[in-house]
């Protein structure tokens, strides 16, 4: 019974989280700080009120039209806060390392949400969120080596992964100038390899390439794109490093499995 209350409470955690993502999402395409000023429409610019700002059941209960101007709310917002709050689910229960990285590994996610949806609508990851997301990545890091003390491999695990990693996409946009990715994709793998450390971050590399890869030939035979269309690739990153946290040790076991015994 505790454990079931404590699942509600972090999902409801992430319902507010999310609603909260999309706000800073918003802020963040328009110019403005989201530290200050109340949630408004952004067809009307109306006001709103609590009973217009409860996660999912707000557009449900409004049919997906702002109750004031009656024009279609975007299906980003309930579907950032329902991806949210089930992200914060997995990681609560799969995590075992303690509160502190408890609460790592969910800052670490609410950046990553912003940047998948960002860089998809976009094609640009922003600067703010990718350095404040390092910067936390290399405090926990630093505070984990000193102070926990219990994982004192880990600077040494991380910071070689990050650096081949964002090694590795370096190399990939000097070699094309820039067209097969962007510099944003660089920093976003150097906060990967952070995150994950090794053998993770190969887990979340190749995870992305083949995904972006199925993606593309997918979007290709539907006439969406072609050959030379321009794909942002940090969402696929993303996609690759949440899998790798979740399950990147059962995925290099099921490949050992597989090949060498």
């Amino acid at each position: 019974m505790i454990s079931l209350f404590i699942n509600f409470f972090v999902f409801i955690l992430g319902l507010t989280t999310g609603s909260f993502l999309n706000c800073v999402i918003y802020r963040l395409e328009t110019d403005k700080s989201f530290l200050t000023g109340r949630s408004f429409c952004p067809q009307c610019n109306h006001t709103l009120s609590a009973l217009d700002l409860i996660p999912i059941l707000s557009f449900l209960f409004l049919k997906g039209k702002c109750r004031y101007c009656k024009k279609p709310i975007s299906w980003q917002y309930p579907l950032v806060e329902l991806f949210t709050s089930l992200l914060f689910l997995l990681i609560f229960n799969f995590t075992i390392y303690g509160l502190s990285s408890t609460i790592y590994y969910l800052l670490i996610i609410c950046f990553l949400i912003i940047i998948f949806v960002y860089d998809l609508k976009h094609y640009i990851i922003p600067d703010q969120i990718i350095y404040s997301a390092i910067a936390i990545a290399v405090f926990y890091n630093i505070f984990s080596l000193y102070i926990i003390r219990h994982t004192p491999y880990l600077m040494l695990n991380t910071l070689p992964a990050a650096l081949g990693a964002s090694g590795f996409f370096l190399l990939i946009y000097l070699i094309s100038k820039g067209q097969w990715l962007g510099f944003g994709d660089v920093k976003l793998a150097f906060l990967m390899g952070l995150f994950l450390g090794f053998p993770n971050i190969l887990v979340a590399l190749f995870l992305s390439f083949f995904i972006g890869a199925v993606i593309g030939l997918l979007l290709i035979v539907k006439s969406r794109k072609t050959l030379k269309s321009e794909v942002p690739f940090g969402p696929f990153l993303v996609i690759g490093t949440i899998i790798a946290l979740l399950y990147g040790q059962q995925i290099i076991d099921w490949y050992f499995n597989l090949f060498f015994l």
